[in-house]
């Protein structure tokens, strides 16, 4: 494959949607042709499981396992139909969220096994990693915070349903994210997501500006 794949990671009220679209921009003007995506939800698929998994008031919501395995199938048809063919057609694909997402939410923050959740990330992504992932990392009640916030102004004003979960649960997620980052140094970045939109952005550029020189 010759294109370059980079991934967005945080918790909720990190930044994320606001930092990719200023990273597409930029990347952009150097000339590269960017997919912009996310998950879930980056395909016709994607967005109809996005309701199940994130809104708010969703009849028979899916518990921990079946949520779980609904990521992984999301996450199976989007490398397949959407990351996979840009990347062979030499594109940048820039994603927010993916397996690390998985390992962090559903393993450390439900409580699933690690072991398991490895497997069906291999499985789901066929092996596919990203050559640099950014983690967003804020402490989690300013997060929630910033994410309630958005949805009052209407902005994924469903999208809360993990927003609502106790703090222990998105302490546990931020501790997922920052092992994962310990674990693969060379692969996660960790930017302090904390003030201004123009300061966070700084700080993701430097975090990726080396694949670029």
């Amino acid at each position: 494959m010759s294109g370059l794949f980079l991934t967005l990671e945080g918790g909720e009220g990190t930044g994320k949607s606001t930092q990719i679209r200023r990273l597409e921009a930029r990347l952009a003007g150097l000339g590269w042709k960017v997919v912009r995506t996310r998950e879930p939800g980056g395909t016709p698929l994607g967005g109809r499981l996005r309701a199940l998994l994130v809104e708010t008031g969703v009849d028979d919501a899916p518990g921990p396992r079946a949520e779980l395995l609904l990521y992984a199938a999301d996450r199976a048809h989007h490398v397949d139909s959407v990351v996979r063919p840009a990347l062979a057609a030499g594109r940048l694909v820039l994603c927010d969220r993916y397996a690390d997402a998985t390992v962090a939410y559903q393993g450390w923050g439900r409580g699933l096994d690690l072991g398991v959740i490895a497997q069906l990330n291999r499985l789901a992504t066929g092996g596919l990693r990203p050559h640099r992932t950014v983690l967003l990392d804020l402490e989690p009640a300013e997060g929630v915070r910033r994410a309630l916030d958005r949805s009052r102004r209407g902005q994924e004003a469903r999208e809360v349903r993990f927003e609502h979960e106790e703090r222990a649960f998105h302490e546990r997620v931020r501790q997922g994210y920052l092992d994962v980052a310990a674990r693969e140094p060379d692969r996660v970045r960790v930017v302090d997501a904390a003030g201004s939109p123009d300061e966070v952005e700084t700080r993701v550029w430097a975090a990726v500006e080396d694949l670029f020189r």
